[in-house]
């Protein structure tokens, strides 16, 4: 996170002395990244965060890969992904690699355990759907368009507004995700020229701790495996906290586009980071300026990187036949570009009123099972004219 805050109560001084109404110290938490030299957050818990009861057995938790060297254009067709199970069992991976995964998640049910993915950050793009992240550190509302960063390892329960259509794409990343550099000072502040600033975040709303025993159930995900853990307390006993590690939600409609008299490239559009990929958001926006531009993008070969693009709303102007929902997947080493008749079609256009989301990996994707059962096997050949 760019800034530090500080939730509930705290002691003057880390690592001190802070005690309970009956005398008995509260027990200090450390969560944090890089060893003790990236971001963190100090949490303090009525009861100790490490007491154990019961531990079940380990279940796969990786993606079975259906085609692992993909080497042509695909659509997947996401609004054909089954809705079913909880935020956790819900998930439908469609691809990912080392560094990053992608799935679909239309839960039907509310989580009755929580959830701690020891592997991965979690940043999620809440398609349809309202609720609300619940955690040790707070809660964050959230609505549709909202991106919600959940850093790895903190423990969290999704509370889903189910009476309403839900539907949300699932970014894992096996790396910090953290906002562009391009848009940081040396600080970690978001600078003047950044299409979004701190106001923009929703940051954790502080609750008041929950000091019950009883049994608990943790799901913690790591090394592609998924294991059970109770614990003797409730994880969410946290009277205070203060740091930069926590969840928040920052909502596509408040990322302000970078436009120009000719084409902008796609780095404009980028709006996170993570180890050898990013994230862009595609807004409404208006179109080049330039009397003989061409609002289209021109045609082009990723030679390092894979892109993703799942489109949210809107009739997006260089695709045909992509719908909401679907995934359009151009690998590197292949020239990709507008579909025939769409930049000519552009050219006068003022502007447009499309969402989507771009993911762009630098190693390549793998497709899972999943992928391969909702795609558009003629979308390689819609380039013919």
């Amino acid at each position: 996170m760019a800034y530090y805050i500080q939730r509930g109560e705290v002691p003057p001084k880390r690592h001190t002395q802070f005690r309970q109404p009956d005398g008995s110290l509260y027990y200090e938490e450390v969560i944090g990244a890089e060893g003790f030299s990236g971001i963190s957050s100090i949490a303090y818990h009525i009861n100790p965060p490490t007491s154990i009861d019961k531990v079940g057995d380990p279940m796969n938790f990786g993606i079975n890969y259906a085609d692992e060297k993909n080497m042509q254009h695909r659509h997947l067709l996401g609004k054909n992904i089954q809705a079913k199970g909880n935020w956790l069992s819900g998930r439908q991976y469609v691809m990912g690699n080392n560094d990053v995964r992608l799935a679909i998640c239309q839960p039907t049910e509310n989580m009755r355990y929580f959830f701690r993915n020891a592997s991965a950050d979690e940043l999620v793009y809440v398609h349809d759907g309202e609720g609300e992240l619940l955690s040790p550190l707070g809660s964050v509302k959230f609505t549709q368009g909202d991106y919600v960063h959940i850093p790895r390892t903190i423990t969290h329960q999704w509370n889903i507004n189910l009476d309403k259509p839900c539907r949300f794409l699932v970014i894992e990343s096996y790396s910090e995700i953290k906002f562009p550099r391009k848009y940081r000072n040396q600080f970690g502040q978001l600078l003047e020229h950044s299409p979004f600033c701190e106001r923009d975040l929703k940051i954790p709303e502080f609750t008041e701790a929950k000091d019950e025993a009883g049994g608990f159930e943790v799901k913690i995900a790591k090394h592609n495996q998924l294991q059970s853990f109770t614990y003797t307390h409730h994880p969410f006993d946290v009277v205070g906290w203060d740091g930069y590690m926590y969840p928040y939600a920052i909502s596509i409609h408040d990322f302000e586009p970078i436009t120009g008299r000719i084409h902008q490239p796609p780095p404009v559009h980028q709006m996170f980071e993570g180890h050898n990929f990013v994230v862009c958001s595609f807004v409404p926006r208006l179109f080049d300026y330039h009397p003989q531009s061409i609002p289209a993008p021109y045609s082009h070969s990723n030679i390092d990187s894979d892109e993703v693009l799942f489109y949210a709303e809107g009739n997006f102007m260089s695709r045909k036949g992509v719908e909401r929902a679907s995934f359009t997947l151009h690998p590197g080493g292949m020239p990709h570009g507008p579909h025939p008749g769409t930049a000519e079609a552009s050219i006068g256009k003022k502007g447009t009123e499309e969402l989507a989301v771009m993911v762009d990996t630098f190693h390549p994707l793998k497709l899972s099972k999943q992928a391969l059962e909702i795609e558009d096997q003629e979308y390689i050949y819609s380039w013919k004219v």
